[in-house]
């Protein structure tokens, strides 16, 4: 059953006003007379729900993993000013909703004495962060529960580094402190808060601060019931919600709507089901895998007709923020970065956790540090194995721009603007300008 956090998440906090950082809940009172924070601290779970369908056209769409007919959709292979057209289904929705999350943790950050609430609370107002930075680069910040509603200058982007220093890695620490190591179902835990930390220094590239926390889900995955399950299909479809490779889910159902209100959902973008990209399946997603001959996760991530994806099983299936696999192979990057030998950055891949290994649910044999015996090959390794593992869960995009690959995995030239994505229009008019555009839109 989905967690209860969905539905009053849902009944506390539909709002619409000027900009998305002064959206109040109308149907509550407010936060100084509030005694009980659990409704809102579950609405700041629920506006996570619309994040889900625009990373996987983000991550995958604008990458090489999959790709739109009709067009305007298909400006996300176009590597220019067109994808302002997708403000309404996409960017518009994806910032509305992460901004109320952030209001909603504010909310529960500033006012509740309830210190695992908070620490949920500052888990969801960093994952938002690192949603929004990840997408459009620099930001506004806001850590008010009550933001003002004259004073503009407020909402004035701050500079990436600023949002990661000062808000995304303090959140996550003070999370992982608080929080313990049992996974609850729909929340966060401290191995969530301690994997999502590894993965922002992984993309910031400061691989020695990310090593630690990574190390420590790696070592500390099993005691609190999280290991890699032993086929690769039972991680995915509604029947295997939560599942012990999951670190962190957004839960989804089909019967409540959020600001993304289109038909078209992120299960359905990938499947094919939607006519502005019936057979999205990118021919260099068939090669990868082609390269990899008996690998398993082929039959799960798209269909026999290689035409479309298959890894999500329809409207009842949660997506995926952060699991296990994810995790050990983000160790391995970092281990390799920081200077481990081949055999030892490979670990991660090769070892049982705790009875298959990434390699070996996969139905291949083990990386050999014989022969992947430099620091670079090893790094092209992993970076096939993130993309074939992963494909479809709204990562290959933010890896290949991380990793400063884009352009030649894409095989095109194009601006480094086109990195980020465009902030929506209407935020611009709403804040008189204050807020700007990226550069090149």
């Amino acid at each position: 059953m989905k967690n209860i956090y969905i539905l009053l998440g849902s009944l506390l906090f539909i709002t619409a006003c000027s900009t998305d950082l002064d959206q109040y809940p109308p149907n509550i009172a407010s936060s100084d007379s509030l005694t009980d924070f659990t409704g809102v601290l579950n609405a700041a779970y629920f506006y996570q729900i619309d994040t889900s369908t625009p990373m996987v056209v983000m991550g995958d769409f604008r990458a090489d993993n999959a790709y739109m007919f009709e067009s305007p959709y298909s400006e996300f292979d176009d590597f220019d000013n067109g994808l302002t057209a997708m403000e309404d289904q996409f960017f518009g929705p994806f910032y509305t909703a992460l901004y109320k999350s952030i209001l909603s943790s504010n909310i529960v950050i500033l006012n509740s004495s309830n210190a695992k609430q908070v620490a949920e609370a500052k888990f969801l107002r960093a994952l938002s962060y690192f949603k929004l930075v990840r997408v459009f680069g620099d930001v506004t910040i806001n850590l008010s529960d009550s933001p003002s509603l004259t004073d503009t200058s407020i909402l004035a982007r701050k500079p990436v580094a600023q949002v990661y220093d000062n808000v995304i890695i303090p959140d996550l620490t003070d999370a992982i402190a608080v929080l313990g190591t049992a996974r609850t179902e729909g929340r966060a835990s401290k191995y969530a808060a301690q994997g999502l930390l590894g993965k922002v220094y992984v993309q910031r590239g400061d691989f020695t601060s990310a090593l630690p926390h990574l190390s420590a889900v790696v070592t500390g995955a099993s005691a609190a019931g999280i290991n890699l399950k032993n086929t690769f299909a039972s991680v995915f479809g509604s029947a295997n919600d939560l599942n012990s490779e999951i670190l962190f889910a957004t839960q989804i159902t089909s019967s409540i709507n959020g600001e993304y209100t289109f038909a078209s959902r992120f299960a359905t973008w990938s499947s094919g089901s939607d006519t502005k990209s019936p057979t999205p399946l990118d021919a260099s997603l068939i090669a990868a895998f082609n390269a990899s001959p008996g690998d398993t996760r082929r039959a799960v991530t798209f269909n026999a007709a290689e035409t479309a994806s298959i890894k999500w099983g329809g409207a009842e299936q949660d997506w995926i923020e952060l699991r296990f696999a994810d995790i050990l192979l983000l160790y391995a990057e970092a281990l390799n970065e920081t200077g481990a030998s081949a055999a030892v950055a490979l670990a991660p891949l090769n070892s049982l956790y705790p009875t298959v290994s990434i390699r070996s649910r996969a139905g291949l044999a083990d990386l050999n540090p014989a022969t992947l015996n430099t620091q670079a090959l090893v790094r092209t390794a992993i970076a096939n194995e993130r993309r074939l593992e992963l494909a479809f869960e709204g990562q290959r995009w933010f890896d290949l721009v991380r990793t400063g690959t884009a352009q030649t995995a894409l095989g095109k030239t194009f601006d480094n603007n086109y990195y980020l994505f465009p902030v929506p229009i209407s935020e611009l008019s709403a804040s008189f300008n204050v807020i700007t555009q990226n550069p090149g839109y």
